[in-house]
């Protein structure tokens, strides 16, 4: 069978575009962890929609099992494969086909690299404004299929908020087409809501339409030293209040990830001293860099001088601007330090936040195979990140960690995934946040759109 379907996938791409022989060899399932090998009968690149829909045709008719790759850079087990499965890698589908200066939107095949959108948008003085640490590998059909989040989605929202238009393909090989560029379109269902943030389960995006803003022609930073957690949140508060819509960022680092991050052993250099038990990290977009600037660092000498913060710096430059944050961006430097790591993204109510990371920090500290905890996120959209290193690794030790950071979230209220997804690695704990009525109403979209489950299959849902 196995010759079979590659012969036929020869047929609709070319034998330049498909990888059947050591095809394990030459990808990967992650773009940070290069040394895992690829599990699969094959890797198929095509470069169309209809190419997309032919192969997924005949994988209907064979009842082939299918996996999507994009940049590799989940972190939930999305692009996690098996042997007899057949991955689609879209990176051949990369163009950007438009930038519609009049009705700010671009257009880009899936396989696009998200930093080559935001830096073709800034060459026509638009802005694309996700913005997170994998941006320079992460394929825009990801981007949306998983919904992912970043550090602007306290100002413009998730990407949600940004695609006006998608192109996918059913599981059937079906293409539903709805690429408009109109903000308002309240004809019947919004299709294309189903393919974002449905992490490729229900169909395979390959060509989205995303709606731009004017850019800003100024950006503003300071980091802030602040001792507790109250404070964090009068500091947001006041700046709200006083920035009047330009506050785009507002990143909160605890001590001890700021430590780690600005260590010896780092690239890093810390502006300021390591003293403190919080570390905000704000920036403002506006229009008169001069007088932007100066805005803001009234606002922020006002906060020292009411002892609602204990110490600041502002970026003074592009170059500083840049260090500051590289020291919030680059988790890798955290990644190096913590052993057979864990990584944790999850939604907590603000007022919550500082009780309830204190707690696990505490009970994650207790556990003798635990060595460090690194916690940091976006806490002005209540969405807080945790790496987690390790003296050993095995199945029961994660499922412990995964108990301290899980438990107390249903009855606050909170989530098990803020941006990056349910995956593979999450499905067990996705009932601490969904109802048994909402997961029971997914699977019917799952059995509706992909009957027989062979797109992404066993990704977020348990389907029997």
């Amino acid at each position: 069978m196995n010759q079979n379907l590659i012969n036929h996938l020869i047929g609709i791409v070319g034998e330049t575009n498909i990888l059947h022989s050591g095809a394990e060899k030459e990808r990967f399932t992650h773009i940070w962890k290069t040394d895992i090998p690829l599990e699969a009968i094959a890797v198929v690149f095509p470069t169309s929609t209809q190419e997309v829909s032919e192969i997924m045709k005949y994988c209907h008719s064979t009842q082939q099992e299918v996996i999507i790759h994009g940049g590799l850079t989940n972190l939930i087990g999305g692009t996690e494969t098996q042997a007899s499965q057949l991955v689609i890698a879209l990176d051949k589908m990369n163009s950007i086909e438009e930038i519609d200066e009049q009705s700010r939107t671009i257009t880009a095949q899936a396989g696009a690299i998200l930093e080559n959108l935001i830096d073709a948008a800034q060459e026509k003085q638009l802005l694309l404004p996700m913005s997170f640490g994998a941006k320079g590998s992460a394929q825009i059909g990801g981007v949306v299929s998983t919904n992912a989040g970043g550090l602007r989605v306290f100002r413009y929202g998730m990407t949600r908020q940004m695609v006006l238009g998608v192109e996918a393909v059913l599981p059937n090989g079906t293409i539903i087409s709805s690429l408009k560029k109109i903000i308002k379109d309240n004809s019947g269902y919004d299709l294309k809501q189903l393919f974002i943030g449905s992490e490729g389960t229900l169909g395979i995006i390959t060509k989205v339409i995303l709606r731009l803003s004017e850019a800003p022609t100024s950006r503003s930073s300071a980091i802030v030293g602040i001792e507790n957690y109250e404070q964090v949140i009068g500091l947001l508060k006041f700046l709200e209040k006083n920035l009047a819509g330009m506050l785009s960022g507002f990143e909160l680092m605890w001590q001890s990830t700021y430590k780690a991050m600005t260590s010896e052993n780092s690239h890093l250099i810390p502006p300021l001293s390591q003293e403190y038990p919080y570390y905000v990290f704000v920036e403002s977009l506006g229009t008169k860099p001069a007088e932007d600037y100066s805005r803001l660092e009234d606002l922020i000498g006002q906060a020292l001088e009411t002892e609602l913060i204990q110490d600041a710096v502002m970026a003074q430059s592009e170059r500083e601007l840049h260090s500051i944050w590289q020291i919030r961006e680059d988790v890798s430097v955290l990644a190096a330090q913590a052993n057979f790591d864990q990584h944790f993204d999850i939604s907590i109510p603000i007022p919550l936040i500082g009780k309830m990371v204190d707690d696990a920090v505490l009970a994650l500290e207790k556990l003798p195979f635990v060595s460090c905890v690194f916690p940091f996120g976006h806490v002005a959209d209540g969405n807080i990140h945790f790496i987690i290193g390790k003296k050993e690794n095995n199945a029961a030790i994660i499922k412990s960690i995964n108990d301290v950071i899980y438990q107390p979230l249903k009855a606050v209220g909170g989530s098990v995934s803020a941006e990056h997804g349910i995956g593979l690695h999450k499905k067990e704990y996705l009932s601490f946040c969904r109802s048994e009525a909402e997961i029971e109403l997914m699977k019917t979209l799952k059995n509706t759109f992909d009957p027989l489950h062979i797109l992404n299959p066993r990704k977020i849902l348990s389907i029997e």
